[in-house]
């Protein structure tokens, strides 16, 4: 008895040192972080175990416990929810009740969860609007370039005269939004939109949600500083975005040396260089690595394609783009991404509002429902909605 009880008791101590991350002294509500953090990494120690022996992979694990908290279209007094379809694309139109004799605005929203989990989510805009939320192909049933085939499908249909008289929009006023892995891909679908003659409306605004935006230099700062970050990790962060473009196990492994790009793709580079585009705050003392390239035995196109990392396009391509709001977070690994991005975005002269948490996380606005609310998604929610109602 006494053997399997300094077992069990070895176990707790391991379990509890795997799971457990120090919660930074300004972040609010500190026992309901670490508690959420703690309910993450278990889920995915479970996961990556299971997947391990062959039972399920991890993301079917984790997209089986997501499925728990599966937001029902449930209308309200304010807004009618229902779940439709543009050209076979799942979309969730938020409709707000109240009658108006002008047309609307209208904003698209690309929902998050790592291009593998996640459909639709809350309603999080202000009911003077009309929100529709794309539910896209999932990694890694359907790699890149399905999502972004999806959404720009979507948008496009959207954009439509006819689809706008129907739903009472103003071509003038239609916003593309996202966060996380739905940031990506509506940075994305914005950079094609806004240029291509087959779109007779252009988008207004973009907001992108603490963003990724590449991964072909997987050492940045914030990786560094958030490399056991709280709900996401580098490996994490690192194993969904692969399974975004593969099932092939050698493309996480060598992103995590930052030996995955190839040679032709040097030049890249000079678009996600962070020694000249993050500010001096977050650099810190960090020193520059240089990713080894040409290292990896296979090819893999995608992997400088802009369409799946909009940091990528050049700046010919972005000067095209419309006023943007980029939110970031401090504890974030992705959040070396948005700011970036912001500099890249003033350089050529896009208006950019940008707001920074300090004592954000990534993901946080996916808390905003009891009983896993936080303040600080509340938070962000009341910052991007009011940046939309001034500027939609």
């Amino acid at each position: 008895m006494g053997f399997k009880t300094l077992c069990l008791g070895l176990f707790c101590v391991i379990f509890l040192s795997y799971i457990y991350t120090p919660i930074p002294d300004n972040i609010e509500e500190t026992w309901k972080v670490m508690a959420l953090d703690a309910a993450a990494k278990a889920c995915t120690l479970m996961a990556l175990s299971l997947e391990n022996v062959g039972v399920m992979r991890y993301e079917e694990f984790i997209s089986m416990i997501i499925s728990l908290d599966y937001t029902q279209p449930l209308s309200d007094e304010h807004v009618t929810v229902t779940d439709t379809a543009f050209v076979n694309i799942p979309v969730r139109l938020y409709l707000p009740k109240r009658k108006s004799e002008a047309p609307r605005r209208a904003v698209i929203y690309f929902h998050g969860g790592g291009f593998c989990f996640g459909s639709f989510i809350p309603y999080i805009g202000t009911y003077s609007k009309k929100e529709n939320v794309l539910s896209y192909r999932l990694a890694p049933q359907h790699h890149f370039p399905a999502q972004f085939e999806d959404g720009i499908t979507a948008v496009k249909y959207f954009l439509q005269d006819k689809i706008l008289r129907k739903y009472g929009v103003d071509p003038t006023r239609v916003a593309i939004s996202g966060d996380s892995s739905g940031g990506t891909l509506a940075a994305a679908v914005t950079q094609q939109v806004q240029i291509d003659p087959e779109v007779k409306h252009k988008l207004k605004l973009q907001a992108l949600l603490y963003p990724g935006l590449q991964v072909i230099d997987t050492s940045l700062p914030s990786h560094r500083d958030n490399e056991h970050g709280i709900v996401l990790t580098r490996d994490i962060a690192i194993k969904l975005v692969s399974l975004f473009f593969t099932k092939d196990e050698a493309l996480p492994r060598a992103m995590r040396k930052n030996q995955h790009m190839p040679l032709e793709s040097r030049h890249l580079f000079r678009f996600v260089n962070w020694t000249t585009l993050l500010p001096d705050k977050y650099r810190k003392d960090h020193e520059y690595t240089e990713p080894v390239l040409g290292k990896s035995a296979y090819s893999l196109p995608a992997l400088m394609d802009p369409r799946a990392l909009p940091l990528l396009a050049d700046d010919a391509r972005l000067q095209h783009l419309p006023r943007t709001y980029i939110l970031t977070c401090q504890y974030d690994v992705l959040r070396d991404d948005g700011i970036m991005y912001v500099s890249r975005l003033q350089n050529v002269g896009v208006p950019v509002f940008h707001d920074h948490v300090e004592d954000g996380i990534h993901g946080a606005l996916s808390y905003m429902t009891s009983p896993l609310y936080l303040q600080l998604g509340l938070r962000i929610k009341d910052m991007y909605v009011s940046w939309m109602d001034k500027n939609l």
